[in-house]
């Protein structure tokens, strides 16, 4: 189950980030544009952990 929330939470969060590096594009705000970038990998990052914990039966 928790593999299934890790993946959901990460494709929110690289998709929240996707808009706002959009964002900061389209505004030129340097800022805004980073903390997109910043969300995105986070997102990324709570992908791997739901896909190790698939791998692993949940156990991490």
């Amino acid at each position: 189950m928790g593999e299934l929330i890790d993946k959901a939470k990460g494709a929110a969060n690289e998709a929240i980030g996707r808009g706002k590096q959009a964002l900061g594009d389209h505004n030129r705000d340097p800022d805004q544009k980073a903390e997109g970038q910043a969300q995105e990998l986070k997102g990324k990052g709570q992908q791997l952990k739901g896909s190790v914990k698939g791998a692993l039966g949940n156990k991490v």
